[in-house]
């Protein structure tokens, strides 16, 4: 295979942005994520990928549960803050700005176009990922905008 032809298509792939949170108990995780997609109308659901090592997964994980916040054009700092290693910047939660969702606990930024609350149904091993299929069981939107993109934001993941 052409590693470089490889690297380069799949990153013409289109992606949003979006902060991933979660809470179970007293710990809690943020991440940004563009790995996620809606997968079924009815129910709702949507399926995420989130790196195998990370502590947003043992998070997630543990809790069953998570939260989708919208990033709005233009929050490419807060994108790359949330971005960060959780085991190098642990103090990147003390930039959520929100409260807590009503059904998951999971942290929801008021800064976001809008989320969706999610629990897990079920997961899946993907290489150095896994995938999560979840349940949306509550959303709301806080205010309208355009969502930011990762060719926007112009950060590169993935191929």
């Amino acid at each position: 295979m052409d590693a470089a032809a490889k690297k380069t298509v799949l990153r013409m792939f289109t992606y949003g942005l979006y902060a991933v949170t979660a809470r179970n108990g007293d710990e809690t995780s943020a991440m940004t994520v563009n790995w996620i997609m809606q997968s079924s109308f009815d129910p709702p659901m949507v399926t995420l990928a989130v790196e195998a090592d990370s502590h947003s997964h043992r998070v997630i994980e543990s809790g069953r549960a998570f939260a989708v916040n919208v990033y709005e054009a233009g929050q490419r700092e807060l994108a790359g803050r949330l971005g960060m290693t959780w085991a190098k910047h642990p103090e990147k939660l003390a930039v959520l700005n929100g409260r807590a969702g009503p059904a998951t606990g999971s942290p929801l930024l008021a800064e976001a176009l809008g989320w969706v609350e999610c629990r897990v149904v079920s997961s899946l091993a993907s290489g150095d990922h896994v995938l999560y299929l979840a349940e949306v069981v509550e959303a709301g939107l806080n205010h309208e905008g355009a969502p930011l993109t990762l060719k926007d934001a112009g950060f590169k993941y993935g191929g």
